[in-house]
C-alpha cells in the first residue's frame, strides 16, 4: 500500500504542475499558509486530510492512490518471514502461486474447490504480505517484479523441493508440448551467467505469452510448468567415482 508519505510528496507534485502557491492551497482550505507548508513538510498528515488537499486540487483521491501505488519499485525478492507467511497455509500458497499467473478471483474459485469469500480472504492476505494491492471488485495489482523468484534456501523453495519436485520429475514429458533437457559441460565461469539471464529472458516470454493467451477460450488453453535451472554439480553416484 502506498504510505502518507508518497502520497504528500504526489500532492506536491500536483501543487507545483498546477502552478499554485501554498498560499493558493492555503485559501481553498481555510487555513493559514504557515498551516500548509508545516503540514506538507511533516508529510504525516492524515487521509481526511490528505482527501481534503485532493479535492481542494480536484483531484481523485482514489487515483492518485493508484498512480502512486503504481510508482512503487516492484519486489525481486520477498523476505524470509514474507515467504513463511505464504508457506503456513497451503490454500494461501495455491492462490499466491495463481496470482503470479496473474489469475483472476473468477479464474481461481473455478479452477479449485476454493469459495469466493475464501479466495477473497487469501487474496487480503497477500496483499497485507505485500505481493499484490488488492483493489476495488477483487482486481489486484500485483508488486513483484518480472525478474522475481523466491529466495533459493527460502522456505518456498525448500517446500517445493520437499514436496513438488519428485512429482513433478515422475512424469514422462512425452505429451505435446512437453519435453526434458539435461545438459551437462565445461564453460568459462565468465560466460555462465549469460546462460542465466537467457533462461530468465525465456520465463519472461512464457509469462507474457500467458498473459496474452488468456483471450482465448479455456478449451484452447492448458496449464503448463516450466521449471529452468542451471548449477554448478555432478550426479553424487558419478562424484563418488572420481579419482
Amino acid at each position: 500500500m502506498s504510505t502518507t508519505a508518497d502520497l504528500v510528496l504526489a500532492l506536491k507534485q500536483e501543487l507545483k504542475a498546477a502552478r499554485l502557491t501554498y498560499a493558493d492551497l492555503a485559501q481553498r482550505l481555510g487555513m493559514a499558509e504557515s498551516s500548509v507548508k508545516r503540514m506538507l513538510a511533516r508529510g504525516d498528515m492524515s487521509l481526511s486530510r490528505v482527501d481534503a488537499v485532493c479535492r481542494a486540487l480536484k483531484l481523485d483521491f482514489a487515483e492518485l492512490a493508484r498512480r502512486v501505488a503504481d510508482a512503487q519499485p516492484l519486489l525481486k525478492e520477498l523476505t524470509q518471514e514474507q515467504e513463511r507467511a505464504v508457506v503456513a497455509d497451503k490454500k494461501l500458497l495455491l492462490v499466491a502461486i495463481c496470482v503470479l499467473s496473474q489469475w483472476t478471483l473468477e479464474q481461481i474459485t473455478g479452477s479449485y474447490r476454493l469459495g469466493e469469500a475464501e479466495c477473497i480472504k487469501y487474496l487480503v492476505q497477500l496483499d497485507r504480505i505485500g505481493i499484490i494491492e488488492l483493489r476495488p471488485l477483487n482486481r489486484y495489482r500485483l508488486k513483484l517484479a518480472k525478474a522475481f523468484r523466491w529466495r533459493p534456501h527460502g522456505p518456498v523453495m525448500t517446500y517445493f523441493r520437499e514436496h513438488a519436485v519428485l512429482d513433478y520429475f515422475a512424469g514422462g514429458f512425452d505429451g505435446a508440448g512437453e519435453g526434458v533437457l539435461l545438459v551437462h559441460g565445461s564453460v568459462s565461469r565468465s560466460i555462465a551467467p549469460s546462460f542465466v539471464d537467457r533462461m530468465q529472458r525465456l520465463a519472461q516470454d512464457f509469462a507474457q505469452q500467458h498473459q496474452a493467451d488468456q483471450k482465448l477460450a479455456e478449451k484452447d488453453r492448458e496449464g503448463y510448468t516450466l521449471v529452468l535451472a542451471m548449477r554448478s554439480w555432478e550426479f553424487e553416484a558419478f562424484a563418488r567415482l572420481r579419482r
